[in-house]
């Protein structure tokens, strides 16, 4: 008996360290919920690139990938959850998709030294990596789309923005206010008039808000909406009277399905983004091939080359770079989280690296460091073209305003070391 219970422990040991071998990945996604329709395709995006890669290639230098989805509906504590059950499991790295749940893990990662990728969300002053060593949010940030949407207006409007009222219509939640520090920074020196119009949870009550919009004699309205509030503010916007080409969305207000709802009415809206859309890209060839044609795709085929499905994919590149790069600085195939985290702080998306992987073209390069874990910061405008029935771009990718916004993050991420014992790093 004693022979035959350690015979299945060691089979039990045997297939743990067998499932440990893979490269696990616990995806935090919403496919239920008011924010579905947003939260279902980044996550068929994400799951999809990385069954190419398992299906083409065998995984990452030679271990499989295995994705796990962690239904979370958008709740800030379920989304927590997400990371305290499954805190020990080996998990490379994490991607919370929402900014109250970022601002939850922060410091559940930090202690467990577990690499956070918050690609476009999340809390913008990690982007400075000498404090926060183990969150990555590049390749652009919060801040740095908010001073993108002001440029725009500045460039464009007769007179600029000197003398204008500039209303932020904006989710009621961590997400939605994270842009105020910037847009109050940038009011005061470029001499604007801000107003916030916070809109509660889903965001289903929105005439009240628009009409206000519209009585105070709002010149632009940004709009940083999520799941169903975004065509709902889209509509209301026009029943007001409020024009719609004066509407300028952060990139999570940019879902082609949210704006096709209003045909024709749709057009001249705009919307920031830092990645291109649409399916001209030679990783879109390969797609077909090993995952929609075989019938291993993560959705429907109806979110292809969409905004959202393609944040989703390229996030899951910048995380498979970011295994490679692991794996090549630690000579093992077999990474830990913490080896991850290495690996990300020395990611180079190149050009080159971006043509080899079939992305050429697709977002600009840039280079992640001790200090910078933000990656560059461009972003660019798009203007959504009805004939088009999608996005067109408008202006090349903006630099960002790094004297103001640098000073912004450092100044928050100083406040974040001090209240929480933390020393900065010294980078080189």
């Amino acid at each position: 008996m004693l022979r035959l219970t350690a015979l299945v422990a060691a089979l039990v040991s045997g297939l743990a360290s067998m499932a440990h071998a893979d490269l696990l990945i616990i995806a935090q996604s919403y496919r239920t919920g008011p924010y579905a329709n947003n939260g279902i395709p980044n996550a068929d995006g994400f799951a999809d690139y990385f069954t190419l890669l398992n299906e083409r290639d065998g995984g990452i230098g030679g271990e499989k990938i295995v994705i796990e989805d962690c239904e979370f509906g958008y709740s800030t504590q379920k989304g927590i959850d997400c990371y305290t059950q499954n805190r020990d499991r080996g998990a490379l790295v994490w991607q919370p998709l929402s900014t109250g749940v970022t601002y939850g893990m922060i410091p559940l990662t930090r202690e467990d030294g577990v690499p956070m990728l918050t690609m476009g969300y999340g809390r913008t002053s990690a982007s400075d990596g000498a404090v926060f060593d183990n969150i990555f949010n590049f390749p652009a940030n919060y801040w740095q789309g908010a001073a993108a949407q002001i440029r725009y207006i500045k460039e464009t409007a007769e007179g600029g923005v000197l003398g204008k009222t500039i209303g932020l219509v904006h989710h009621n939640s961590g997400y939605g206010k994270e842009p105020i520090p910037v847009l109050q920074a940038l009011a005061a020196r470029e001499g604007f008039t801000l107003k916030l119009y916070p809109v509660d949870h889903p965001g289903e009550e929105q005439a009240d808000t628009w009409a206000a919009v519209k009585a105070d004699g709002v010149d632009w309205a940004l709009l940083w909406g999520w799941g169903v509030m975004n065509p709902i503010a889209l509509r209301e916007s026009l029943k007001a009277g409020f024009p719609i080409d004066h509407v300028i969305g952060i990139w999570w207000s940019a879902n082609e399905t949210d704006i096709k709802r209003l045909g024709r009415k749709a057009k001249g809206y705009k919307a920031v983004n830092f990645h291109a859309v649409g399916t001209e890209f030679s990783v879109y060839n390969q797609l077909n091939d090993y995952v929609y044609f075989a019938g291993k795709a993560a959705g429907q085929a109806n979110n292809l080359g969409t905004t959202i499905y393609n944040r989703g994919l390229i996030s899951a590149a910048f995380v498979a770079e970011a295994i490679r790069k692991a794996q090549a600085i630690h000579g093992t195939a077999k990474i830990t989280p913490q080896m991850m985290r290495d690996g990300m702080e020395a990611l180079d998306i190149s050009e080159e690296t971006l043509a080899s992987i079939g992305f050429e073209g697709f977002v600009p390069p840039f280079a992640v460091s001790c200090a910078n874990h933000g990656g560059q910061g461009l972003v660019a405008v798009n203007e959504w073209d009805p004939r088009l029935r999608g996005w067109r771009q408008i202006t090349e990718y903006y630099e960002p305003d790094a004297q103001l916004i640098g000073g912004l993050i450092t100044a928050d991420a100083d406040k974040f070391a001090a209240e929480n014992g933390i020393t900065r790093r010294a980078c080189r």
